[in-house]
């Protein structure tokens, strides 16, 4: 028989080992917990960071200077500066209105298929700690890296409307004009094709890095304010040829350069993908430029540093939005078809209907914009060297594409034509005569770009 006393004593050895069992079970449940944690926490790649940040630098160089120099080349020497200031301050502007209200009404996490909301106004709840998501699950970038990679194709967008009506526009219109397009034009498209949430994003378009969000939409919002301003007085009839090829080289130049991070930073890994997207932004531009020198050597009988240019451009257009999805030969096709169908439109077209689209951003962006959708749509299969899986269906996937080039067609060629007006009845678009006459150097920054 056991005695009480003896009982108690085993009683009190056995709820200390329980005890210790307990205390010992709760550090490893918490370190299985912060095991599990760590397992389901994203990770952010320092190669992809390092990437991600080059490629967003390159995309700013894109507009200052590549885009701001390959503009200025074109236009008379009178003008040079003015356009040189239209891109400079777009690319201000643009940055604190990102900031401001458009990452959140494009990437703001809104479950709308036209907008991301205002949730992230002045980019409320980012903190260093907030993450991105990438192409891979589980691995992300830091918010804030993403939000300048993004804000740099924000910026880019509405510089290149300007090379429409260039050497006839109001400084304080473009301004006012850009402020207003990108909110109610640039932001919406790019939350339809890039945010999750999308309207043409969740019908399965392909748009790697901007055919529609930035080609399409700045080549039509180009044609329509060559429309609403106007033809450059004594256009026809004073010599308006480019005042520096030479410039206009150096800026081609640097925006093929600048593309890499445009296409490859697309990507938003440092991956294979990023290396197929800027082994076509090689290929398919060097497609575009031999077939631009060919054509125009067949047509003219020489081929000219402007058509090298042309071509250069072209090609990289058309490849933006094909270049993570089709394979490098496919890439030199579609800029080679590209190259030929925007030079019909610049050499024939615009002549034909007489609209002044003073540097071919419509018959370059918009039409290799479409050229370049269109053909993603094609060149993806895997067939012809693409990436789409053996169900591709190049019909259901053309069709698709289709439908994203046309809504955003209507939906920026609408909104843009309202907002040109609503420009020109308060502050004007077009210059006074005098002051187009002068040049837009003197009478809007009272400066010159060269003195002799």
């Amino acid at each position: 028989m056991v005695s009480i006393p003896r009982l108690s004593r085993q009683i009190s050895t056995l709820a200390a080992g329980l005890g210790l069992a307990a205390a010992l079970a709760v550090p490893a449940l918490a370190q299985d917990a912060t095991v599990a944690d760590a397992a389901a926490a994203p990770v952010i790649d320092k190669g992809d960071v390092a990437w991600m940040m080059t490629a967003t630098l390159l995309v700013l160089f894109m507009t200052l200077p590549g885009l701001a120099l390959f503009y200025g080349g074109l236009v008379r020497a009178k003008n040079m500066l003015s356009v040189l200031m239209q891109c400079t301050i777009i690319a201000g502007v643009v940055m604190i209105v990102w900031v401001a209200w458009g990452y959140s009404m494009a990437f703001g996490g809104g479950t709308s298929p036209y907008w991301g909301g205002l949730g992230k106004l002045f980019l409320a709840g980012v903190t260093v700690d907030s993450t991105a998501a990438t192409f891979t699950d589980g691995v992300a970038l830091p918010e804030y890296l993403f939000i300048a990679f993004q804000m740099t194709f924000a910026v880019i967008t509405p510089a290149l409307i300007v090379g429409a009506f260039a050497e006839r526009i109001k400084f304080s219109a473009v301004v006012l004009f850009t402020i207003l397009w990108v909110t109610l034009v640039y932001f919406p498209i790019a939350h339809m094709v890039w945010d999750s949430s999308g309207l043409i994003f969740n019908w399965g378009a392909l748009d790697f890095a901007g055919g529609t969000v930035v080609h399409v939409n700045a080549g039509i919002a180009a044609l329509v304010g060559c429309l609403f301003v106007g033809k450059r007085a004594g256009l026809g009839r004073d010599m308006m040829a480019p005042h520096s090829m030479t410039l206009t080289m150096v800026g081609a130049s640097i925006l093929w350069v600048g593309w890499f991070g445009f296409n490859a930073g697309s990507n938003l890994e440092s991956t294979a993908g990023a290396v197929l997207a800027m082994l076509n932004t090689f290929t398919a531009t060097a497609g575009a430029l031999v077939a631009w020198c060919v054509i125009e050597t067949m047509m003219r009988g020489k081929a000219s540093m402007l058509g090298a240019a042309s071509g250069i451009v072209a090609g990289l257009v058309a490849v933006t939005p094909a270049c993570g999805t089709v394979g490098p030969v496919g890439a030199i096709v579609l800029g080679a078809i590209a190259s030929g169908i925007c030079y019909f439109f610049v050499g024939v077209v615009k002549n034909k209907l007489g609209y002044d689209d003073s540097l071919d951003v419509f018959g370059i962006h918009g039409v290799g914009g479409i050229v370049g959708a269109i053909g993603t749509g094609i060149f993806t299969a895997p067939w012809l060297g693409g990436t789409g899986g053996e169900d591709f269906s190049i019909v259901a996937q053309t069709t698709t594409q289709i439908w994203a080039v046309l809504v955003t067609i209507v939906w920026c060629g609408v909104i843009s034509a309202i907002l040109y007006k609503v420009v020109d009845m308060t502050i004007g678009l077009r210059p006074s005569a005098d002051a187009e006459r002068q040049g837009l150097d003197l009478s809007y920054h009272g400066e010159v770009a060269y003195h002799s």
